[in-house]
Order: C-alpha cells, then structure tokens, then sequence
C-alpha cells in the first residue's frame, strides 16, 4: 500500500456575505482525503482580497514555508483555484508542490472515471487546466512527478508544449463529439420508444447511487466519499402505476465545481435536458443541507433554466436524524417532497407514488378525429398511449386517449378537444 501523502490546506476568509469558510474547508478535507492525502493542518487567513501575487500575501506565505517544512509535508492545497503566476510564486517560495481545489477535483475525477466517455471528459478538463499553466511552472515540473494532481488520463509528459497540448485537445474534442452524436441517438431511441426518463441529480455524496439500486434493484458501485461514482448510468425499473421507465445517476455537484470540468462533461449533462423528471436528492443528515441545496439549483440552472419545472426534492438519509419538526417546514417549502431513507428502503414506495403523479400530470386528454388512413399513428396511439374509447365513424375514428406530450404533438392535426 503506498503511503499516503501529507498535506496542508489553505484557504482565504474574504468575508462574502453566504460564505462559510470553515464548511468550505471542511469540504476541502474530505476531498483531500477521498484523493488519498492525510490532512496535517489547516490555514485559514483573512483578507479583503487575495494577494495578486501569491494568494496570501508574502508573510501568511513565508509562514505556510516554515509549518511546511516542520510537518515535511507533500504537498499544499489552496481552497481556491490559483492563477498560473500565483502557482509560480508559491511554488518558488515553500519548496513544496502546490496544488489548488481545482486540480484536487481534477485528480478525484481522474482516479473515478472508468467509462471511456469519463476519461476523455477528465483528460480534457486537466489539458484546458494545464495549459495556461506550462509557462513558468519552474520548479514545479519537477514536483510533478506522482502524487495527487497529477494522475488519470491527463498524465501524460507535463513538459510537453503549449502545441502539442492544443493538438490533443483539439482530438479529444472531436472524441467527445462522436460519442455526443452516439448518446443524442440513444435519447431519440428513447424518446422513440416513449420512455419516460428519471434523471437523479444532487450534491455529491447525497445518495444518488443507492437510491438508484433501491428503485430499480441494480447493484450500482456506492461509498461514504465524494464522487464515489463519475459515470452516468442508466437502469429500468418500475413505479406504482406499473409503467415501467429509465433512471439516469448523473454526476454529483460541488461548491466551486471547476469550470474546466462543467465543460467537459457538458455531453453528461445534456442528458439532464432530456429527463421528463429530475429527483433533486439532498442529504438530510448534512448540517449546510439548504446550501447545498441552493448550489445544485444555481447549477442546474445554468444547464437548464426551466428545470423547476420538472423537480421533485427527495430527502435523503431520514434514518440519521430527526426530521419531525424539520419535515413539516421542508414539505411546505417544497411541493410534493419526498422524505426517504435509500439505505433501508423508507419513503421509496412513497417516491414511487409521487413519480407516477408527476408524469400523469404531464399527460394529455385528446379527443380525436383519426381518418382511417393513418393506420401507423392508430398504431402508435394504441401502443403508447392510454385509449379510452374508439368509435367509428363514416371517414375517420373518433378516438378518447391519454397520452404524453411528444404523442400530443403528433396527434395536433387531428385533435378536436
């Protein structure tokens, strides 16, 4: 077993209203040690703005220097995504490799992605990462040569140049491409086939992957880490009216989610577009639960600005805490929420019931006057759709169906109510 390296984390109090930095370093620990670092110890500084130069300032640096040296530490992680020149410097200054919060996510996703879509994804987030940051790096090279921030798909020579970095990031775009087209033709095939898709989204380690397996009876991957699974995956199962639809396990969001990777895994998150319904999954037993809540929701609607409009709250982890007082706040702030424990199965048939309700809502009730030649549309109807009543008439059928919206768009021409 390789011994785990030992780090210090750093991080600037800037005294923005909403911010917390000691939850932030909090967060920052635990994605140092899901990377496999040991934490050391933690510095927190207080400034108006950060220093141009080096973050901190040159004293607070020459400090991090000193407590650097005493540990023997590894490496130095800052709260915050560093500039080319504030790595410079720094590197220059303490002796020891510097990372930032962004490359420690960088490297989580590395070591996670098994898909051949993930690693392409991850390989192009760490190129559009590292090249700014080729000129100048200096000692840091040499640093480099193992060790978090620096494993994955992307560790490929770091002394390579700045053109061969633009070359490979011009082949993985036109990689990632092809298989966007490949994905786009799974979403028609789905849609063809009038599945309803479930997409389960939250805050990282919120318990996506076990809710996953408990509706749907998968044995999907799942630990107490952040991103303990990268890939989406995408499973049957069936809810209480006995339909039986798709859930998709979409990526985990984070505070501070690197732009590099919001990018990369745009081809991901498309599939987010496609859900008929999105379960916001939220960890109940976190203390700063509502701020998560609040970044997954400022996040997706950067993805999609309508996506309240097919959100259900599922609140996760019930069996860790107690909810009674909390619930009835939570159910009133958010309509047809959903109190589950995914671990042990309470609330999941409750959920299921809910889905069902949702996507009745979105149904369409058509009377229709079908002419007799539009046999395949009858067809179709009949397969997909819930017809209620067919009565013939001298040049068409008069049909009363339930259907959803895409059949609804089908059958416009002919609908008389």
């Amino acid at each position: 077993m390789l011994n785990k390296e030992k780090a210090i984390l750093v991080g600037l109090d800037l005294n923005h209203p909403g911010e917390d930095i000691e939850r932030s370093m909090d967060e920052l620990s635990l994605l140092a040690d899901t990377a496999g670092a040991v934490v050391l110890e933690r510095v927190i500084q207080k400034r108006n703005v950060p220093d141009r130069a080096n973050y901190i300032g040159k004293g607070k640096t020459e400090d991090i220097a000193a407590l650097s040296k005493m540990h023997e530490a590894d490496l130095i992680i800052f709260n915050d995504e560093l500039s080319p020149t504030q790595i410079r410097n720094l590197d220059q200054a303490v002796e020891t490799k510097v990372i930032d919060r962004t490359a420690l996510i960088l490297d989580i996703f590395a070591r996670r992605a098994l898909s051949r879509e993930g690693k392409l994804q991850v390989e192009l987030a760490q190129m559009h990462y590292l090249l700014p940051r080729l000129i100048g790096l200096g000692n840091q090279l040499s640093r480099l040569g193992g060790g978090i921030g620096t494993r994955g798909p992307g560790e490929t020579q770091l002394e390579v140049d700045r053109r061969v970095i633009r070359r490979r990031i011009s082949d993985l775009k036109k990689e990632i491409s092809s298989l966007r087209k490949h994905r786009a033709l799974h979403r028609e095939r789905r849609k063809r086939d009038r599945y309803n898709i479930i997409s389960l989204v939250g805050y990282t380690n919120a318990g996506k992957s076990t809710l996953l397996n408990a509706l749907t009876g998968a044995d999907l991957y799942t630990e107490d880490k952040l991103f303990a699974t990268l890939d989406p995956t995408v499973r049957r199962g069936l809810i209480n009216s006995g339909k039986e639809v798709l859930f998709t396990d979409t990526v985990g969001f984070i505070e501070k989610l690197p732009e590099q990777l919001i990018a990369a895994f745009q081809a991901t998150l498309e599939e987010l577009q496609a859900a008929d319904l999105l379960l916001h999954v939220v960890d109940l037993s976190h203390p700063n639960y509502l701020n998560q809540i609040n970044i997954v929701r400022n996040q997706l609607a950067e993805i999609d600005p309508n996506y309240f409009l097919h959100e259900i709250m599922v609140f996760n982890k019930t069996d860790l805490v107690e909810t009674i007082s909390e619930r009835s706040y939570l159910a009133r702030e958010y309509s047809s929420a959903s109190f589950i424990s995914a671990l042990n199965g309470e609330g999941i048939n409750e959920l299921k019931k809910n889905i069902a309700e949702f996507l009745d809502k979105k149904r369409c009730n058509l009377k229709l006057y079908l002419p007799y030649s539009e046999g395949k549309l009858y067809s179709e109807l009949q397969k997909y759709g819930d017809v209620q009543s067919v009565k013939s008439r001298t040049d068409h059928l008069e049909i009363v169906a339930v259907v959803d919206p895409d059949l609804a768009a089908k059958l416009e021409p002919y609908t008389v109510s």
